[in-house]
């Protein structure tokens, strides 16, 4: 099975894909208008304009530095995930988006890194709370958001993986229980972004991993934009033999071509005669 990540809607009826995920917000704090003829996608704790508008809803480490885009490590500024008007709002986008089409997929679900968040509200809700642990309650946080989001989809909800499937690390980045997340999240997407894939020893490395860590169905995002096609379809065969699905991300021209040369080869591969 074979799907898109697309901001252009016109791309969401091509005949190629069997999925179709339509960004309705993405890092950029960009927004759309749901559609009903693909999966809404919403970037939840990534958000370059509401940072920039709201300091306070910038995550802080213990030493103070804001996870903001001009900062090593980050190519987006992100959102405090306990920020409750925040996240009100998101879930308010994700109930639009599940009235257009009832399956829903959440990206960028998760604190920014190890050392966050420690701005004066997570502190205060830490000690709150009835966990001795901060790793234990970051993950709570998160948890109960996806939770909160399961409410308002009625049909499949899917959740983006930060790629690294080695065990405890996603649950030390971001605070993802993938454990506890799986009562709730249908399919996982797990992005495996290359700009070339000359090579695909560590996609398969990568893919093997989250075979072994997840209990859930995944799929597998690959890159698309200005990817040799033969390399592409290289990715997609090793992607194929692990993951529910493959997804091509943010050029569906090439991912409609590499499509079309894995059938045809398919085809051209079928043998007939007697039994």
């Amino acid at each position: 099975m074979y799907g898109v990540v697309t901001r252009n809607e016109p791309e969401l009826e091509w005949a190629e894909f069997d999925r179709a995920f339509y960004e309705v917000k993405d890092v950029t704090g960009r927004a759309a208008e749901p559609v009903d003829n693909g999966v809404n996608m919403v970037s939840c704790f990534g958000d370059n304009k509401a940072a920039a508008d709201n300091p306070d809803l910038v995550p802080e480490s213990d030493e103070g530095e804001p996870a903001t885009r001009d900062r090593p490590y980050f190519d987006w500024a992100y959102v405090c995930p306990t920020h409750e008007r925040y996240r009100e709002g998101l879930l308010e986008i994700v109930a639009d988006a599940a009235d257009s089409n009832g399956d829903v997929r959440l990206d960028d679900v998760g604190f920014p890194r190890e050392e966050y968040c420690h701005c004066d509200r997570c502190e205060a809700t830490f000690e709150a709370s009835d966990f001795d642990d901060w790793r234990a309650w970051r993950a709570s946080v998160i948890t109960e958001f996806v939770a909160e989001a399961r409410e308002r989809v009625p049909g499949d909800l899917y959740l983006t993986l930060y790629p690294d499937p080695y065990p405890g690390h996603i649950y030390d980045r971001a605070g993802l229980d993938v454990e506890a997340l799986d009562a709730y999240v249908d399919e996982f997407v797990v992005p495996l972004y290359d700009m070339a894939y000359a090579t695909t020893y560590w996609l398969e490395i990568l893919a093997k991993g989250f075979v072994d860590e997840l209990d859930s169905p995944f799929s597998i995002e690959l890159y698309a934009v200005d990817v040799d096609i033969d390399d592409l379809v290289h990715a997609t065969e090793v992607a194929n033999e692990y993951a529910e699905s493959v997804v091509f991300g943010y050029e569906a021209s090439n991912a409609r071509a590499t499509i079309r040369r894995l059938r045809a080869d398919a085809r051209e591969g079928e043998q007939f005669g007697p039994e």
